[in-house]
Protein backbone atom coordinates (compact mmCIF):
# COMPACT_ATOMS: atom_id res chain seq x y z
CA UNK A 1 0.00 0.00 0.00
CA UNK A 2 0.86 3.57 -0.23
CA UNK A 3 -0.01 6.00 2.15
CA UNK A 4 -0.17 9.53 1.66
CA UNK A 5 2.98 11.80 1.24
CA UNK A 6 4.65 8.21 1.15
CA UNK A 7 4.24 6.33 3.62
CA UNK A 8 5.04 2.67 3.72
CA UNK A 9 3.70 0.37 1.99
CA UNK A 10 2.05 -2.68 4.65
CA UNK A 11 0.58 -5.55 3.45
CA UNK A 12 -2.83 -6.14 1.80
CA UNK A 13 -5.10 -7.65 3.98
CA UNK A 14 -7.86 -9.63 1.51
CA UNK A 15 -8.52 -12.65 3.92
CA UNK A 16 -4.98 -13.49 5.28
CA UNK A 17 -1.42 -12.69 4.72
CA UNK A 18 0.26 -15.01 2.61
CA UNK A 19 2.82 -16.77 4.45
CA UNK A 20 6.07 -19.05 3.93
CA UNK A 21 5.16 -20.01 7.74
CA UNK A 22 5.70 -19.10 10.88
CA UNK A 23 9.32 -17.37 11.65
CA UNK A 24 10.49 -18.01 15.69
CA UNK A 25 11.09 -14.76 17.22
CA UNK A 26 14.17 -13.90 18.82
CA UNK A 27 14.65 -15.44 22.26
CA UNK A 28 11.70 -17.91 21.90
CA UNK A 29 12.28 -21.43 21.09
CA UNK A 30 9.40 -23.70 19.02
CA UNK A 31 9.15 -26.91 20.81
CA UNK A 32 9.20 -30.18 17.96
CA UNK A 33 5.79 -31.30 17.91
CA UNK A 34 3.97 -28.35 18.42
CA UNK A 35 1.64 -26.50 15.66
CA UNK A 36 2.96 -22.41 15.43
CA UNK A 37 -0.39 -21.90 13.06
CA UNK A 38 -2.89 -18.70 14.02
CA UNK A 39 -5.26 -21.28 14.67
CA UNK A 40 -2.63 -24.37 15.72
CA UNK A 41 -2.43 -23.35 19.86
CA UNK A 42 -2.16 -26.47 21.40
CA UNK A 43 -4.04 -26.88 24.36
CA UNK A 44 -1.38 -27.40 27.17
CA UNK A 45 -0.27 -24.30 26.31
CA UNK A 46 0.26 -22.17 28.99
CA UNK A 47 -0.75 -18.39 29.46
CA UNK A 48 2.80 -17.03 28.81
CA UNK A 49 3.22 -19.31 25.72
CA UNK A 50 -0.52 -17.73 24.43
CA UNK A 51 -0.21 -14.37 24.60
CA UNK A 52 3.54 -14.35 22.86
CA UNK A 53 3.06 -13.20 19.15
CA UNK A 54 3.87 -15.89 16.67
CA UNK A 55 5.63 -14.02 13.34
CA UNK A 56 5.32 -14.77 9.77
CA UNK A 57 7.16 -14.44 6.80
CA UNK A 58 5.81 -13.17 3.52
CA UNK A 59 7.04 -14.51 0.41
CA UNK A 60 9.50 -12.67 -1.47
CA UNK A 61 7.73 -9.83 -4.15
CA UNK A 62 9.52 -7.12 -5.80
CA UNK A 63 10.03 -4.30 -4.04
CA UNK A 64 7.61 -1.01 -4.49
CA UNK A 65 10.87 1.40 -4.10
CA UNK A 66 13.91 -0.48 -4.62
CA UNK A 67 13.96 -1.88 -8.63
CA UNK A 68 15.48 -4.55 -9.15
CA UNK A 69 14.94 -5.91 -5.24
CA UNK A 70 12.95 -8.19 -3.14
CA UNK A 71 11.25 -7.20 -0.60
CA UNK A 72 9.71 -9.83 2.41
CA UNK A 73 7.83 -9.14 5.92
CA UNK A 74 7.97 -10.31 9.00
CA UNK A 75 4.25 -10.46 10.36
CA UNK A 76 2.14 -11.56 13.38
CA UNK A 77 -1.37 -10.86 14.16
CA UNK A 78 -2.55 -8.20 16.85
CA UNK A 79 -5.72 -9.41 18.88
CA UNK A 80 -7.03 -8.11 22.16
CA UNK A 81 -6.04 -11.13 24.05
CA UNK A 82 -2.81 -9.79 23.64
CA UNK A 83 -0.92 -7.74 26.67
CA UNK A 84 -1.38 -4.05 25.60
CA UNK A 85 2.50 -3.20 26.73
CA UNK A 86 3.42 -6.17 24.02
CA UNK A 87 1.09 -4.93 21.57
CA UNK A 88 2.71 -1.13 22.59
CA UNK A 89 6.40 -2.50 22.33
CA UNK A 90 6.40 -4.07 19.73
CA UNK A 91 4.58 -0.84 17.46
CA UNK A 92 7.64 1.56 19.15
CA UNK A 93 10.35 -0.94 18.60
CA UNK A 94 10.53 -1.19 14.26
CA UNK A 95 6.80 -2.74 13.57
CA UNK A 96 4.15 -0.89 11.82
CA UNK A 97 0.27 -1.27 12.04
CA UNK A 98 -1.65 -2.79 9.25
CA UNK A 99 -5.36 -3.31 10.35
CA UNK A 100 -4.80 -6.01 13.08
CA UNK A 101 -1.58 -6.77 11.82
CA UNK A 102 2.25 -5.45 12.67
CA UNK A 103 4.72 -6.11 10.31
CA UNK A 104 8.29 -4.52 9.31
CA UNK A 105 10.89 -5.38 6.50
CA UNK A 106 12.46 -8.92 6.96
CA UNK A 107 14.23 -8.57 3.59
CA UNK A 108 17.58 -11.07 3.02
CA UNK A 109 20.87 -9.14 2.18
CA UNK A 110 19.00 -5.59 2.34
CA UNK A 111 18.61 -3.03 5.28
CA UNK A 112 17.77 0.12 3.71
CA UNK A 113 14.55 0.34 5.55
CA UNK A 114 15.04 2.39 8.91
CA UNK A 115 11.67 3.05 11.41
CA UNK A 116 12.22 7.10 12.35
CA UNK A 117 10.51 8.98 15.04
CA UNK A 118 10.84 12.90 15.65
CA UNK A 119 11.95 14.56 18.88
CA UNK A 120 9.12 16.42 19.37
CA UNK A 121 10.59 18.82 22.42
CA UNK A 122 13.61 19.78 19.78
CA UNK A 123 11.90 20.03 16.81
CA UNK A 124 11.76 23.71 15.92
CA UNK A 125 10.69 24.16 11.49
CA UNK A 126 12.66 26.15 9.51
CA UNK A 127 11.79 29.03 7.37
CA UNK A 128 9.93 27.11 4.52
CA UNK A 129 7.92 25.03 7.08
CA UNK A 130 7.10 28.06 9.24
CA UNK A 131 5.33 29.17 5.51
CA UNK A 132 3.44 25.63 5.45
CA UNK A 133 2.06 26.49 8.45
CA UNK A 134 0.73 29.47 7.80
CA UNK A 135 -0.73 28.80 4.28
CA UNK A 136 -2.95 25.99 6.24
CA UNK A 137 -3.09 27.67 9.77
CA UNK A 138 -7.23 28.41 8.54
CA UNK A 139 -8.14 24.84 8.10
CA UNK A 140 -10.14 23.45 11.09
CA UNK A 141 -8.71 20.19 12.81
CA UNK A 142 -10.36 17.52 14.92
CA UNK A 143 -9.50 14.69 16.67
CA UNK A 144 -12.49 11.94 15.93
CA UNK A 145 -13.07 8.11 16.46
CA UNK A 146 -11.78 5.81 13.72
CA UNK A 147 -14.84 5.81 12.12
CA UNK A 148 -15.20 5.71 8.27
CA UNK A 149 -17.58 7.37 5.95
CA UNK A 150 -18.13 7.78 2.63
CA UNK A 151 -16.93 11.26 2.59
CA UNK A 152 -13.74 10.22 3.51
CA UNK A 153 -13.66 7.16 1.13
CA UNK A 154 -14.81 9.82 -1.42
CA UNK A 155 -11.45 12.24 -1.18
CA UNK A 156 -9.06 9.08 -0.45
CA UNK A 157 -10.33 7.84 -3.81
CA UNK A 158 -9.10 11.03 -5.51
CA UNK A 159 -6.64 10.97 -4.16
CA UNK A 160 -5.08 7.04 -4.84
CA UNK A 161 -6.90 8.11 -8.57
CA UNK A 162 -4.66 11.41 -8.63
CA UNK A 163 -1.15 10.18 -6.97
CA UNK A 164 -0.82 6.54 -6.88
CA UNK A 165 -3.21 5.35 -9.36
CA UNK A 166 -0.55 2.13 -10.48
CA UNK A 167 0.15 1.98 -6.39
CA UNK A 168 -0.92 -0.95 -4.23
CA UNK A 169 -3.73 0.85 -2.87
CA UNK A 170 -6.01 1.40 -6.54
CA UNK A 171 -7.79 -1.28 -6.02
CA UNK A 172 -9.35 -1.01 -2.86
CA UNK A 173 -12.92 -0.71 -1.99
CA UNK A 174 -15.00 0.88 0.37
CA UNK A 175 -15.10 -2.42 2.38
CA UNK A 176 -11.31 -2.69 2.33
CA UNK A 177 -11.07 1.36 3.24
CA UNK A 178 -13.57 0.75 6.20
CA UNK A 179 -11.49 -2.25 7.44
CA UNK A 180 -8.42 -0.01 7.07
CA UNK A 181 -9.78 2.65 9.49
CA UNK A 182 -11.84 0.30 12.12
CA UNK A 183 -9.73 -2.66 12.60
CA UNK A 184 -7.86 -1.33 15.42
CA UNK A 185 -6.51 -3.71 18.65
CA UNK A 186 -4.69 -0.47 19.97
CA UNK A 187 -6.10 3.39 20.58
CA UNK A 188 -6.58 5.11 17.01
CA UNK A 189 -7.87 8.07 16.12
CA UNK A 190 -8.25 10.48 12.99
CA UNK A 191 -7.20 13.69 12.50
CA UNK A 192 -8.81 15.97 10.30
CA UNK A 193 -8.98 19.07 8.42
CA UNK A 194 -11.39 21.05 7.03
CA UNK A 195 -12.00 24.22 5.29
CA UNK A 196 -13.81 26.87 8.04
CA UNK A 197 -17.06 27.42 7.50
CA UNK A 198 -19.09 30.91 6.64
CA UNK A 199 -20.02 32.50 9.95
CA UNK A 200 -23.79 32.07 9.31
CA UNK A 201 -23.05 28.21 8.74
CA UNK A 202 -20.53 28.16 11.75
CA UNK A 203 -23.54 28.73 14.35
CA UNK A 204 -25.38 25.05 12.97
CA UNK A 205 -23.76 22.28 15.01
CA UNK A 206 -23.91 19.95 12.72
CA UNK A 207 -22.50 21.69 9.81
CA UNK A 208 -18.71 21.25 8.65
CA UNK A 209 -16.57 22.22 6.16
CA UNK A 210 -15.28 20.50 3.01
CA UNK A 211 -12.37 17.74 4.07
CA UNK A 212 -9.42 18.35 2.90
CA UNK A 213 -7.22 16.07 5.10
CA UNK A 214 -7.08 13.10 7.36
CA UNK A 215 -4.44 11.23 8.85
CA UNK A 216 -5.16 7.48 10.76
CA UNK A 217 -2.81 7.30 13.42
CA UNK A 218 -2.68 5.64 16.67
CA UNK A 219 -0.88 6.75 20.45
CA UNK A 220 1.22 4.65 22.04
CA UNK A 221 2.84 5.05 25.12
CA UNK A 222 5.44 7.65 24.49
CA UNK A 223 4.45 9.13 21.25
CA UNK A 224 1.90 9.18 18.18
CA UNK A 225 2.13 6.92 14.95
CA UNK A 226 1.17 8.43 12.57
CA UNK A 227 -0.24 5.04 10.44
CA UNK A 228 -1.89 6.59 6.87
CA UNK A 229 -2.54 9.84 5.47
CA UNK A 230 -4.42 11.67 2.55
CA UNK A 231 -5.87 14.79 1.09
CA UNK A 232 -6.95 16.97 -1.36
CA UNK A 233 -5.01 16.16 -4.24
CA UNK A 234 -5.86 19.89 -5.64
CA UNK A 235 -4.25 21.52 -2.87
CA UNK A 236 -0.55 20.79 -4.24
CA UNK A 237 0.37 24.86 -3.39
CA UNK A 238 -0.48 24.42 -0.05
CA UNK A 239 2.19 21.50 0.92
CA UNK A 240 -0.58 19.90 2.95
CA UNK A 241 0.79 16.29 3.68
CA UNK A 242 4.16 18.52 4.98
CA UNK A 243 1.51 20.09 7.04
CA UNK A 244 -0.38 17.29 8.60
CA UNK A 245 3.00 16.04 9.84
CA UNK A 246 3.82 19.30 11.44
CA UNK A 247 0.60 19.74 12.88
CA UNK A 248 0.83 16.18 14.73
CA UNK A 249 4.38 17.36 15.84
CA UNK A 250 2.77 20.27 17.70
CA UNK A 251 -0.33 18.17 18.71
CA UNK A 252 1.86 15.39 20.55
CA UNK A 253 3.79 18.32 22.32
CA UNK A 254 0.97 19.73 23.72
CA UNK A 255 0.08 15.91 24.93
CA UNK A 256 3.91 15.60 26.86
CA UNK A 257 4.57 13.09 24.37
CA UNK A 258 8.35 13.08 23.36
CA UNK A 259 7.97 11.03 19.80
CA UNK A 260 5.94 11.20 16.84
CA UNK A 261 6.73 8.10 14.68
CA UNK A 262 6.84 8.33 10.61
CA UNK A 263 7.31 4.58 9.58
CA UNK A 264 9.99 4.01 7.81
CA UNK A 265 12.59 6.43 5.79
CA UNK A 266 14.24 4.39 2.83
CA UNK A 267 17.61 4.81 1.97
CA UNK A 268 17.71 5.14 -2.01
CA UNK A 269 14.36 6.08 -1.99
CA UNK A 270 13.07 9.13 -3.54
CA UNK A 271 9.55 9.00 -2.48
CA UNK A 272 10.76 8.53 1.27
CA UNK A 273 13.54 11.39 1.61
CA UNK A 274 11.31 14.08 2.59
CA UNK A 275 11.73 12.17 6.27
CA UNK A 276 14.82 13.49 7.18
CA UNK A 277 13.50 17.31 7.03
CA UNK A 278 11.84 17.04 10.69
CA UNK A 279 14.97 16.66 12.84
CA UNK A 280 16.13 16.40 15.01
CA UNK A 281 15.03 12.50 14.52
CA UNK A 282 16.00 8.91 16.22
CA UNK A 283 16.39 6.05 13.74
CA UNK A 284 16.20 2.01 15.16
CA UNK A 285 19.84 0.22 14.88
CA UNK A 286 20.53 -2.68 16.14
CA UNK A 287 21.27 -1.34 19.62
CA UNK A 288 18.19 0.53 19.90
CA UNK A 289 17.38 4.08 18.62
CA UNK A 290 20.15 6.63 18.02
CA UNK A 291 20.00 10.10 17.36
CA UNK A 292 20.40 10.26 13.79
CA UNK A 293 22.85 13.73 12.49
CA UNK A 294 21.19 16.00 9.71
CA UNK A 295 21.32 14.88 6.11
Amino acid sequence: MYVGEAFEAPPRQHGKPQSDGPAVAPGHQQSEGRSTGPRGIEHGMTEQQKHFPEFYVTAPQPCPYLPGRLERKLFTHLTFDKPSALVDNLLKGGFRRSQNIAYMPYCEGCSACVSVRVLVDEFQPGRTMRRVIDRNRHLVTRRIAPKATSEQYGLFRDYIDARHGDGGMADMTVLDYTMMVEDSVVETFLSEYRDPLPEPLAERGDAKGRLRGLALCDRLSDGISMVYSYYDSDEQGSSLGTYMILEHIAYARRLGLPFLYLGYWINGSRKMAYKTRYTPQEHLTPNGWKRSPPR
